[in-house]
């Protein structure tokens, strides 16, 4: 028999995955934001990467009212912009960049970064090449990492990566999205399940982590380095001045 879902039982099943959320990874998203903060008083940038789906978690952190400056989306799509490599190659399903080993050092190498940058690496799965790839060098490089994953699909497979380890493994910190196997949360009853969540707790993991960060900068005396709406007097201002401070090291767009 089909089960019947609509927004209701979303609404109800995605609630449970919020206070599973919040009741099993406060510690982990509280250190997350520690090294955040750390990174932002030492003059560094909090370096977020995400292959897929993944790519929104570093949108959602950035480049809006309320959200912290110093931070910077490394995206697989500069391959091409930067002249990397040809979009056919880019596009091609006989390559799949986003399973490919052996390109996270030319990755970290389109960016200007520094010392003290803190690396967020997300990939539900945890298990593909160029998120471990990354993982690996940013640890190698001196970086603290921080990895967003979900634990119940990232257990449900075997790795692609070359070394047989996850992505987890690498993690400083690691923050479980608490997202089933395969991403969808409703079953329908039938082959079919419905509803992938990852971007949706990935959102309020990123949501979190700005305001931890920005709450424990706060608590040291030192100004969040934080966007103003345009509702304030002298936002312009305030948020021209911060953009500038961090030119060459953060998206603009």
């Amino acid at each position: 028999m089909t089960n019947k879902v609509d927004m209701h039982v979303f609404h109800d099943r995605l609630t449970e995955v919020f206070d599973t959320l919040y009741e099993t990874q406060q510690e982990n998203i509280q250190k997350a934001a520690e090294l955040c903060a750390e990174a932002i008083e030492k003059g560094g940038v909090i370096q977020v990467f995400g292959s897929g789906h993944s790519v929104g978690f570093g949108m959602e952190m950035r480049n809006r009212p309320g959200s912290l400056v110093p931070v910077h989306s490394m995206v697989m799509s500069d391959f091409v912009t930067k002249g990397i490599v040809d979009l056919a190659t880019f596009k091609s399903q006989d390559v799949i960049f986003e399973r490919t080993p052996g390109i996270a050092d030319k990755l970290y190498n389109l960016y200007e970064t520094n010392d003290n940058d803190v690396f967020i690496i997300i990939s539900n799965s945890g298990i593909n090449g160029v998120v471990i790839d990354l993982a690996i060098y940013a640890k190698k490089t001196g970086h603290k990492v921080i990895v967003v994953t979900s634990w119940q699909h990232t257990n449900s497979e075997a790795s692609r990566h070359p070394s047989g380890k996850k992505l987890y493994e690498y993690g400083d910190v690691v923050i479980d999205n608490c997202g089933p196997v395969g991403d969808a949360l409703l079953e329908t009853g039938k082959l079919e399940k419905v509803c992938s969540i990852s971007s949706i707790t990935g959102a309020v993991i990123a949501q979190t982590i700005g305001l931890q960060a920005a709450t424990i900068l706060t608590e040291k005396g030192i100004e969040a380095p934080v966007l103003w709406d345009e509702t304030r007097p002298g936002y312009k201002e305030h948020n021209e001045e911060l953009l500038k401070k961090y030119e060459g090291r953060i998206n603009l767009e």
